[in-house]
């Protein structure tokens, strides 16, 4: 039970079933479900598989307590280095993103509510019903590429906490600022120019692995936080 009482070990945990989540929710079942441009293909594909976007839903029920935990761990394992930079953690990282998850599921149950066709909807004829459906699934896919800000502002924060440590190896530090930098210019550019977002994505591909490398060196290798890092947190204005 030993690797339980380190606090590196603990954050890795919770990081490492995040990153498992992560391609079922964002990949897997989206690509199971969605035609992209076909509106009855799509809602038809829903109730045919009505389990994967319930279990979509679960995930992201999952997903937004463990993202609350990591933050919190990873507030304890790095408090002793800069309690300012490690509640920005906590903030960008864990609490926004975990809200955001909870306003991507009403996109989830409205569309499963489209797709089986409750009575209310009766004002609407099946084709308009199935464009409704296709319209919430896309608005989901929209906060998504809303999202990814976060999913980069936070690793700025940790990145320097990370360097300044001294406990880990400063070049995760680098790739996690790197992986930083890739989310949020997927962000920015599905937004404001969604036609290169491919291409963006490919150049962008080698820093994304920052946060898998940082995870697997909690995982595997733990962090023992110094005492003196421990006991005497520090602000830094």
């Amino acid at each position: 039970m030993r690797q339980f009482e380190n606090p590196g070990r603990i954050a890795g945990f919770w990081y490492l079933l995040l990153i498992i989540l992560g391609p079922l929710r964002l990949i897997y079942i989206p690509s199971k479900l969605i035609v992209s441009g076909n509106a009855p293909a799509t809602v038809s594909n829903i109730v045919a598989h009505e389990f994967l976007i319930r279990l979509g839903i679960a995930a992201d029920l999952v997903g937004a307590i463990v993202l609350v935990l990591l933050s919190l761990a990873l507030y304890r394992l790095f408090q002793g280095v800069d309690r300012n930079l490690a509640a920005q953690v906590v903030i960008f990282g864990g609490v926004m993103p975990a809200l955001l998850y909870f306003v991507g599921i009403t996109a989830d149950f409205g569309a499963l509510m489209i797709a089986h066709g409750a009575n209310f909807l009766a004002a609407f004829d099946k084709p308009q019903q199935d464009a409704l459906a296709m319209l919430l699934l896309k608005l989901r896919s929209y906060e998504n590429t809303a999202a990814e800000t976060l999913w980069g502002v936070w690793l700025f924060p940790l990145a320097l906490l990370v360097y300044r440590s001294r406990f880990m190896p400063r070049f995760i530090a680098v790739w996690l600022a790197l992986n930083g930098v890739a989310w949020a210019a997927l962000s920015f550019t599905g937004a404001l120019h969604p036609q290169s977002l491919d291409l963006v994505d490919k150049i962008s591909q080698p820093a994304t692995f920052g946060e898998i490398i940082f995870m697997l060196w909690l995982v595997v290798k733990g962090v023992k936080v110094p005492a003196t890092n421990a006991s005497a947190p520090r602000d830094r204005e």
